[in-house]
């Protein structure tokens, strides 16, 4: 199967492969220029969360590893919650083609989660031995939370490196969404069926909360590995009327 990316004038087109595969691409809604100085913005963050310098929601123990080590130097592979505090990343991630592509697809009143159970994220994927963040194994979102009723969900990644096989790519099975989990390894193992996808800078991927999908570890064991994306989900359920936290946080893909 041949991965295609849509411009903002063809989310008919991009929307309608979303119901088919679970997932779609759309492309040129950001400017290299803006791209930069959302990076910068982005690698502020994760100098500040180091230095204990943003707020407790912006750091997780859970997905990331506090003994996280690069260059010699302690690393935060994630910086969560970043929309409060990023007035780039919000924008971003408010850009008025997702927002209009995701309403398409679970309704007029998507709601974005931003100051819960980690908001939206930047992540910065990288290989080497003090990393503690390179590929992630097979798993749908919804199963980390199957008791919630904020389902379905659409997924965002608004890609700040291309991916490759060099630093990593996002592994889907297509039309996975429209049926259960029974089958899913518990691991990295093929699936029948699997496809790579491969994302340009910019490109911002959407997946259902049901697509089956995991992240490739980089063969590039140096800087050529780096792999960053912000990440999120709009969801088409009931919304919380308070913070729900994460006590029933079901962390079972495998890093």
């Amino acid at each position: 199967m041949t991965t295609v990316a849509y411009d903002a004038d063809e989310l008919d087109a991009a929307c309608g492969v979303f119901t088919e595969q679970g997932f779609t691409i759309i492309r040129g809604l950001y400017s290299d220029a803006e791209l930069d100085r959302l990076q910068l913005e982005l690698e502020d963050l994760q100098r500040r969360l180091v230095a204990g310098e943003l707020p407790e929601g912006c750091g997780t123990v859970i997905l990331d590893d506090p003994d996280a080590i690069i260059d010699g130097e302690p690393f935060a592979h994630y910086v969560c919650e970043i929309t409060p505090v990023s007035r780039r990343a919000r924008a971003a991630v408010m850009h008025p083609d997702v927002v209009g592509a995701v309403r398409r697809l679970i309704g007029p009143d998507a709601w974005l989660l931003e100051e819960d159970r980690f908001g939206v994220v930047y992540q910065d994927a990288r290989p080497g031995v003090g990393s503690g963040y390179s590929r992630i194994g097979w798993h749908s979102d919804a199963q980390s939370g199957p008791n919630l009723d904020w389902w379905p969900s659409v997924a965002f990644t608004i890609h700040l490196d291309a991916t490759s096989p060099q630093n990593g790519f996002l592994r889907v099975v297509p039309g996975s969404h429209l049926g259960g989990t029974e089958s899913m390894p518990l691991g990295f193992e093929k699936v029948p069926g699997e496809v790579g996808v491969y994302c340009d800078r910019g490109d911002v991927l959407l997946h259902h909360s049901d697509l089956w999908h995991s992240a490739a570890r980089a063969t590039d064991d140096g800087a050529g590995g780096i792999r960053r994306h912000i990440r999120g989900g709009w969801y088409g359920g009931n919304r919380p009327s308070e913070k729900h936290g994460l006590a029933d946080f079901v962390k079972n893909a495998r890093r």
